[in-house]
């Protein structure tokens, strides 16, 4: 397998040991039990799966490298290389400067790059219009392309079914970088359309059972459907795709649900046809299914609360905070400096989109127990980092150096270590 140059600074001893402990006592990666570490006072439950993908080592690999490679030359990128604060300021520290924000604002006009500048692609890719201003200004970005492969996949499904005259269905946040490049890709070959949820999966099935007026549809789903979208004619065969970091299940559940929705449309027309619904399965993103199928295993353990780490924009890590929150309390934070003491931790609240402070956080049984994952742009340096302040407000607490000492001079197998 592909192994990526990744600074020092974003590997973790303690988390480096415990994954190639279960690397080799689970080859085939089919156990997704979690990990016990036990500290005597507190109990962390640590999920199969977590932290740096391949995509995203890949995006880290090539930037770091760009820079060490062209000390002299302007360096841009398009926007947040991946949604975790730390690496982006890093990035920034070395000097880079971003185009735009997430949200696709101007940070830094187009107008002013000159031929000769470097323009790195993120890891979510971009759109068409973007790749097609960069090459107006004579800057190629192909040796500096950190588009994840799986992004990339999820491109060329898309046009493969548009290419047989079926709509693309998006399942994705509106707003989010991957979903407007993937739309824009996706667009060029057809109609394509962007639905956030199932709750619109639902509104768009009144559509295709023409149930609802037409008109309605462009309210409904605006600035979310191609160029000359016809609901009346291109709801007729479909195929759903996703961003890949969408909760798996939820795509899947969609894709189903329209799935049958489509084919009874049909059926009810006398014209049953198993060709109206494009298979797309492919589509889902391994780490994705990783994380969140540990995250479901994780969540069998007993225990007093979850802690998820990660950026508060990362959707992937946003959906593992959604299936903690359904059993346990859940801290969704993006660094130990949120930890503020034994008694308040700074969290970030999905619903009201904004930092709350919790208090009594550490509290349940003796000894307490924790699960902790993280998300796939977060480095394993930053989870060691929450690790060794939570187990710091504990007397008697063994350290992370002697963890780290029983991990790798313990015969034991998993799932304790």
């Amino acid at each position: 397998m592909k192994t990526f140059q990744v600074p020092i600074s974003y590997r973790s001893p303690l988390i480096s040991a415990v994954k190639e402990k279960r690397r080799m006592a689970d080859k085939m990666k089919k156990d997704f039990s979690p990990t016990l570490l036990d500290f005597g006072p507190v109990r962390i439950y640590l999920a199969r799966h977590f932290g740096f993908c391949y995509g995203v080592e890949n995006a880290i690999d090539i930037a770091f490298r760009t820079i060490s490679e062209n000390p002299e030359k302007n360096i841009f990128l398009l926007s947040e290389m991946i949604h975790n604060p730390q690496v982006n300021e890093d990035l920034q520290n070395q000097g880079i400067r971003f185009l735009q924000n997430p949200n696709g604002e101007q940070l830094i006009s187009f107008d002013d790059l000159q031929p000769g500048d470097i323009v790195i692609t993120p890891a979510f890719g971009t759109s068409l219009e973007i790749d097609a201003i960069l090459k107006s200004k004579d800057i190629h970005t192909e040796q500096y392309n950190t588009t994840c492969p799986f992004v990339e996949k999820v491109w060329n499904r898309s046009g493969q079914i548009a290419d047989k005259n079926f709509t693309v269905i998006i399942h994705g946040k509106p707003g989010h970088e991957e979903t407007r490049a993937t739309f824009s890709r996706a667009a060029s070959g057809g109609p394509a359309l962007v639905i956030r949820d199932m709750e619109e999966a639902r509104l768009l099935a009144a559509f295709i059972r023409h149930d609802r007026d037409p008109a309605s549809f462009f309210k409904i789903f605006r600035d979310r459907y191609s160029k000359g979208f016809d609901p009346s004619r291109h709801l007729e065969r479909i195929g759903v795709v996703n961003q890949t970091t969408m909760l798996a299940s939820e795509t899947q559940g969609i894709a189903d649900f329209l799935k049958q929705e489509i084919r009874n449309h049909h059926s009810r027309k006398g014209q049953p046809d198993e060709s109206v619904f494009a298979d797309t399965r492919d589509t889902l993103c391994y780490a994705t299914n990783d994380n969140q199928s540990s995250v479901s295993s994780l969540l069998q353990t007993p225990a007093d609360l979850a802690i998820v780490v990660g950026g508060y924009n990362s959707s992937n890590t946003s959906h593992l905070v959604e299936l903690c929150e359904q059993r346990l309390p859940t801290y969704f934070i993006s660094s130990e400096k949120k930890i503020l003491s034994k008694e308040e931790i700074l969290h970030f609240d999905l619903h009201q989109q904004q930092e709350i402070s919790g208090t009594r956080y550490l509290k349940g049984n003796k000894p307490l127990n924790i699960l902790l994952t993280c998300g796939a742009s977060c480095p394993d340096a930053i989870v060691e980092a929450v690790i060794t302040r939570l187990t710091g407000f504990f007397a008697n607490s063994l350290s992370v150096e002697e963890m780290l000492q029983q991990i790798l001079t313990s015969s034991q197998s998993h799932p304790g270590i």
